[in-house]
C-alpha cells in the first residue's frame, strides 16, 4: 500500500478532517490531498508534527505498526493555563511551583542544593539557617 493511502488511514484513525490534519502538519489541505493521492510526500518535519498528534509515523512510512501508539493526550484548560504561566515564570518561581506540587503529593524525597540537607516526606521545611554561635531562649 502506498504512503499516501497509509497517511489517509492514519488521519481517519485519528478522526481528523483533511483541514485539521493539514493544520497539524503545518501545511494546506491541497498539499495534504497531494500526499494522500501519492503525487508528493511529507518531509521529516511534517511527519514529526503528525507524530505529536498521535499518528503512527512508522506505519505511514513502512506499513508496519509501531505498537502501542495512541493519540497524544490533550491538556485541560487549567493544565494549559498552568503550563503557560510555568513557562513564562523565572527559574525561582518554577522551582517553588514544583516544590509546592511535590510537597502537596506527600511523596517528596529531594536533596536541597548546596546545604547537604536531606528533605524527606511532608512537613520537612527549613526556613533560613543559622551560622556561627546561636542562642536558643527557653520560655
Amino acid at each position: 500500500m502506498p504512503i499516501g493511502k497509509r497517511l489517509r488511514e492514519e488521519r481517519e484513525r485519528l478522526g481528523l478532517s483533511q483541514p485539521a490534519f493539514a493544520a497539524v502538519a503545518g501545511t494546506s489541505k491541497q498539499t495534504l490531498f497531494s500526499w494522500e493521492t501519492g503525487k508528493t510526500a511529507p518531509d521529516g518535519f511534517q511527519l514529526s508534527a503528525l507524530a505529536t498528534a498521535g499518528a503512527d509515523v512508522l506505519y505511514i512510512l513502512t506499513g508496519q505498526r509501531a505498537g502501542g501508539v495512541k493519540p497524544a493526550p490533550t491538556l485541560t484548560a487549567d493544565e494549559e493555563t498552568m503550563l503557560n504561566y510555568f513557562r513564562d515564570a523565572s527559574k525561582e518561581v518554577r522551582r517553588a511551583a514544583l516544590g509546592a506540587l511535590l510537597g502537596a503529593s506527600g511523596q517528596v524525597t529531594a536533596r536541597a542544593s548546596g546545604s547537604g540537607q536531606n528533605v524527606v516526606g511532608d512537613n520537612a521545611i527549613q526556613i533560613g539557617s543559622v551560622t556561627g554561635k546561636a542562642r536558643i531562649k527557653n520560655r
